[in-house]
């Protein structure tokens, strides 16, 4: 394998190109569960009245294994490189998705749910810590949102997917097996991608354990300050975001029972496509707004934006309609964009040595916080709905639920 030299061109390219792919399929991967939990549980003949219970699990389950595979993968890349890792990491959330094909029963799907997170949580330290180490640092906030904005691409394309295809209880399996694709990226990371040579001369130096040394009195205060700073986006996107489309899909088939009429079946990948688009939106905006202004202040900002658009979205969206959809696109925008900036700030916090381990530390580590988030979000959807669960991770304490007064997109 050739070595990444300063000005290897070519190798900066390939890397950045395997870092926005590995990232993109990441997102198509999470991507895929709130399109097919409802018909997939359908299928299995769970209860309607224990489907938010089961939402609330499988996006426990996703948090849990993607903070621990993050934490596994982050401390192989510093031990072994980033590139052979980072092969690892995607082969593993490819084809433990793909196997999900079989699951017959919820705990079947959530065992490879976790399986599968592994994989997808040890992706985002590696291609960051690779990109960043290629390339020069006036291209970095550039890169960084290129990074961040590439899960929501992938967010999108299982979206349009589905719009194509409508994900059923007779269909949603298929859905799993275009999520074993990834698998042949593993084979271009290989063949093509470079290792970083700065990994390389970083690790002859390194006398200590890369996990000894984040938790070093030297980068302790770094390593709890990332994880702080990684938990509060976490902890909103997967309250409050991440229901979006299972909010949808149960409010309006709710409505549609009551009324006796039908439902647009790809309300939920519509409203899945807008928040995704916003997304990308933002993850590109937030990293050249930190090197413009600070990144103090762009974080200060993303949050205080993220309270007034959530509010927005479940205090005054009480149909699904154009308003609604717009309002789903400025939240993705909005709470998406910690995404863009998190690449450029995280790495900054470590040496290179062991960036991979503590940039994996910090934003997963993150991710067992919200993994109570998602499980209170759970609790406060099957009691109250998804409005309440959405506005009371936002602050907002007015509930008015979705109802179907409007088409949507067509």
């Amino acid at each position: 394998m050739s070595e990444l030299k300063p000005d290897n061109k070519t190798g900066r390219w390939m890397g950045l190109l395997a870092a926005f792919l590995g990232w993109m399929f990441d997102g198509l991967e999470m991507g895929i569960f709130p399109l097919i939990a409802n018909p997939a549980l359908t299928s299995m003949n769970v209860a309607a009245e224990d489907m938010s219970t089961w939402f609330g699990r499988f996006g426990a389950v996703f948090l849990i294994g993607a903070a621990t595979g993050g934490l596994l993968f982050g401390w192989l890349g510093d031990r072994i490189g980033r590139v052979k890792a980072m092969t690892y990491s995607v082969l593993a959330y490819s084809l433990f998705t793909g196997v999900a094909y079989w699951a017959t029963t919820p705990w079947e799907l959530a065992g490879l749910r976790f399986l599968a997170a592994l994989g997808m949580g040890g992706e985002w330290s590696l291609g960051v810590a690779l990109v960043m180490e290629c390339w020069p640092e006036k291209h970095r906030p550039y890169l960084a949102g290129a990074i961040g904005a590439s899960a929501n691409v992938g967010f999108a394309l299982i979206a349009l997917l589905t719009m194509r295809f409508k994900v059923t209880e007779d269909s949603w399996r298929w859905v799993m097996l275009v999520g074993a694709a990834p698998a042949l990226l593993t084979f271009f990371i290989r063949l093509f991608v470079p290792e970083s040579e700065k990994w390389k001369e970083a690790v002859k130096t390194s006398t200590e354990s890369p996990v000894k040394e984040i938790f070093s009195s030297r980068l302790i205060k770094n390593t709890l300050m990332g994880i702080l700073i990684a938990g509060v986006p976490l902890i909103v996107t997967w309250g409050a975001v991440q229901w979006i489309p299972i909010w949808v899909d149960k409010q309006l088939s709710a409505h549609a029972v009551e009324a006796g009429g039908v439902v647009d079946a790809f309300a939920k990948s519509w409203a899945q496509f807008f928040s995704a688009s916003g997304a990308v939106v933002g993850c590109l905006v937030a990293p050249v707004l930190g090197s413009l202004i600070s990144r103090r202040a762009t974080y200060f900002m993303m949050c205080l934006l993220s309270l007034g658009v959530c509010g927005l979205l479940y205090g005054t969206a009480t149909v699904y309609d154009t308003y609604f959809l717009a309002c789903v696109f400025l939240v993705g925008m909005v709470t998406a964009s910690f995404y863009g900036w998190l690449p450029q700030y995280l790495p900054e916090l470590f040496p290179t040595r062991v960036r991979a381990t503590g940039q994996g530390v910090a934003f997963n580590a993150a991710r067992f916080l919200a993994a109570g988030g998602n499980a209170v979000a759970a609790m406060v959807m099957t009691s109250f709905g998804g409005a309440a669960a959405g506005g009371s991770f936002a602050s907002v304490s007015e509930h008015k639920p979705l109802s179907p007064g409007g088409r949507g997109p067509t």
